[in-house]
């Protein structure tokens, strides 16, 4: 069973966030993409603890060591979101793309909107298909 990133504390999950955003990076460029950073050793620890959880692999290349995300990016998404559906908007999908929708409404593209509204239709063909 994959690790859950829910187990990580808030800097190991900003920590994954520059990981995401920059794989592979080296201990100090993860450092220099964290907000308020550590020190160049805590970071290397928490690299060592993300490790050790198996959130996170190294190779090395020369004599630097470059990390990477071992939990890919799509379940860690789907962690993140389980998260705030259930910390913000009380389990319900529907309560979060409302407000979503609502904040978003005059910055999205007519293209955008009709994505949305594509992957409803799919969803209300599945529903259908399935009564």
């Amino acid at each position: 069973m994959p690790p859950s990133l829910q187990q990580l504390s808030r800097r190991e999950r900003q920590i994954m966030d520059v990981l995401y955003e920059r794989q592979p990076c080296s201990a100090q460029e993860i450092q220099e993409g964290l907000p308020d950073p550590p020190s160049y050793s805590a970071v290397r620890a928490l690299l060592a603890r993300l490790v050790e959880k198996g959130f996170v692999q190294f190779r090395q290349e020369g004599a630097r060591y470059m990390y990477f995300p071992s939990v890919a990016e799509e379940k860690a998404q789907e962690s993140a979101l389980g998260r705030l559906l259930k910390t913000f908007f009380k389990g319900s999908p529907a309560r979060a793309v409302s407000a979503l929708l609502d904040m978003e409404a005059d910055t999205m593209s007519a293209r955008e909107i009709e994505e949305i509204e594509r992957k409803i239709q799919r969803l209300k063909s599945r529903k259908n298909n399935d009564d």
